[in-house]
C-alpha cells in the first residue's frame, strides 16, 4: 500500500478494525524491513504507551504477513539499534590445513598406484618425503588414514580423479546397428523367428523363419526343429535361394540365432551385408513383424506343432505358401508423401502384389538373377488366377493338418 506507514494510530486502529479478514505479504525481505523501519521512526515506537504500541505490532502482523515472535524480534531489534536490516549469513568454516595442491597430488598418487589402502598411501606420502626428499609432500606425510579417506571423499578429489562419462554400450563385432538403405533396389531381407508354441510337456515345437525384402514385400517363410547352426543355416540358404533377385542386405534384431559367427560366415561367404536393429528403434525391424502375424499366425496359427513336422511344414510353405504370397495375394504398398509444410507423410492406398511391385520398378530385369527373366515369372503368375491359388494352397493346408491329427 503506498505511503502505509504514515497513518495516523486512529486510521491505522480503523483499518484493522475494517480489514480482519484481509492479509498482505511482501515479497522482498529487504523491502520489508524497510517498511517496518519507516513505520516505527515516522510513529516514534519508543515514546509511544503499551496500547498504541499494540496497534502498530498488529499492524505489521498485517501487512507484512509476518508472525508475532518474528515481528517482536524486529522492534526489539530496532528499539536496540534504531535500524533495521536484514542478518547476512555467514557460514562458519574451520582452516583448511591441506590445499587443493596437496589434493592434487594425492589424485596423481592414487592414479600411478591404482588407488591403494589408507595405509599404504599414507606410507607412500612418507616415503616420497624421507627418503626422496621431496618437499611437496611434507604436510601429506603427516595426514591420518582416516584424513585421507575424507580428501578422496572431497568434491575436488571426484571432479580430478572420476570425470563422469557416458556409459559407452557393448559393441558387437557381428553385423552393424544401423536401418538399411536400400534406395529403391530390391535385396535387403528383412528376418525374424516366431516360436509355434510349448506343449504341457518339455518338448518345444517348430520355429518358424520368416524373410521379407523390405523393397517389394516378397516373402519367403522357413521351418526348422531348432535354431541351432546345424538347421538354420541350410534353411537360410533354402530361403535367399527363392528370391528373384540376389541378396544385397540381412537385417534382423539383435537375437544369437542371427547375430553369430556361423551366420556372419555365410553371409560374408556371399558378400552380402550383415545389419542389426539398433537399441530403442522399435521400427527397424517392424514390416518382418507385421508380416509374422498376418502371414504366419494366421495361416498356421498358434498351436503346438511338433519338431518333427518342420520338413513338411517347410515343403508346404516352398510349395504352396511362398507362390501364393507372392505372386497372387496383393499387399500394402507405402507411399511417401510431402506436404505443404515439407512434412513426409507414408500413406497406404496402392494394393500389389510382390511381383507387380517388382515389375513396376524401372527396368526390372537388372534387379533379376542371371537365370531368371522377367516373361518367366509373368508366366508362373499367369499359370492361375489368384483365388485358384489361393483355394490350392488352403486344400494343401488342410491335407497338412489333417494329415498330423491323423497320425497324434
Amino acid at each position: 500500500m503506498h505511503e502505509a506507514e504514515h497513518l495516523s494510530l486512529e486510521s491505522i486502529r480503523d483499518f484493522l478494525w475494517a480489514s480482519d479478514e484481509i492479509r498482505f505479504e511482501s515479497q522482498s525481505r529487504r523491502e520489508r524491513y524497510a517498511w517496518v523501519e519507516q513505520l516505527l521512526t515516522h510513529h516514534e515506537y519508543p515514546t509511544l504507551g503499551k496500547a498504541a504500541r499494540g496497534i502498530l505490532r498488529r499492524y505489521i502482523e498485517k501487512m507484512a504477513g509476518l508472525s508475532r515472535a518474528q515481528t517482536s524480534r524486529l522492534i526489539a531489534r530496532f528499539v536496540a539499534t534504531g535500524r533495521l536490516r536484514p542478518t547476512q549469513y555467514k557460514r562458519h568454516c574451520f582452516p583448511s590445513r591441506y590445499t587443493r595442491a596437496d589434493i592434487d597430488l594425492l589424485a596423481q598418487v592414487d592414479e600411478a598406484h591404482e588407488t591403494l589402502s589408507g595405509p599404504a598411501t599414507r606410507r607412500i606420502f612418507e616415503r616420497e618425503h624421507t627418503v626422496y626428499g621431496k618437499r611437496e609432500f611434507a604436510w601429506l606425510g603427516t595426514i591420518s588414514v582416516a584424513h585421507l579417506y575424507n580428501l578422496r571423499r572431497s568434491a575436488a578429489y571426484r571432479r580430478r580423479v572420476l570425470p563422469t562419462a557416458k556409459t559407452r554400450p557393448t559393441q558387437a563385432a557381428i553385423g552393424e546397428r544401423r536401418k538399411p538403405a536400400p534406395q529403391g533396389r530390391p535385396g535387403y531381407l528383412r528376418l525374424d523367428t516366431v516360436h509355434e508354441g510349448d506343449p504341457q510337456q518339455d518338448d518345444r515345437g517348430v520355429y518358424h523363419l520368416n524373410a521379407v525384402d523390405e523393397v517389394t514385400q516378397w516373402q519367403v517363410p522357413a521351418a526348422v526343429e531348432r535354431i541351432s547352426e546345424a538347421y538354420l543355416l541350410p534353411a537360410l540358404q533354402q530361403m535367399m535361394a527363392q528370391f528373384p533377385f540376389p541378396i544385397l542386405g540381412f537385417h534382423t534384431d539383435n537375437g544369437s540365432e542371427f547375430v553369430n559367427t556361423q551366420v556372419a560366415a555365410l553371409l560374408n561367404k556371399l558378400h552380402i551385408e550383415q545389419t542389426k536393429s539398433r537399441p530403442r528403434q522399435a521400427g527397424d525391424n517392424g514390416l518382418v513383424e507385421t508380416k509374422n502375424g498376418a502371414v504366419i499366425r494366421k495361416h498356421i496359427g498358434y498351436g503346438y506343432i511338433a519338431r518333427s513336422r518342420a520338413a513338411e511344414l517347410n515343403a508346404f510353405y516352398r510349395d504352396w505358401l511362398a507362390p501364393y504370397l507372392n505372386y497372387h495375394r496383393p499387399c500394402a504398398q507405402p507411399q511417401v508423401e510431402i506436404d505443404a509444410r515439407g512434412r513426409k507423410r507414408t500413406r497406404y492406398k496402392l494394393y500389389r502384389t510382390p511381383l507387380k511391385t517388382l515389375l513396376a520398378l524401372h527396368n526390372p530385369g537388372q534387379y533379376l538373377r542371371p537365370s531368371l527373366s522377367v516373361n518367366a515369372l509373368e508366366r508362373v503368375a499367369a499359370a492361375i488366377s489368384d483365388t485358384d491359388a489361393a483355394r490350392r494352397m488352403q486344400q494343401a493346408k488342410d491335407k497338412l493338418f489333417a494329415a498330423w491329427r491323423k497320425s497324434a
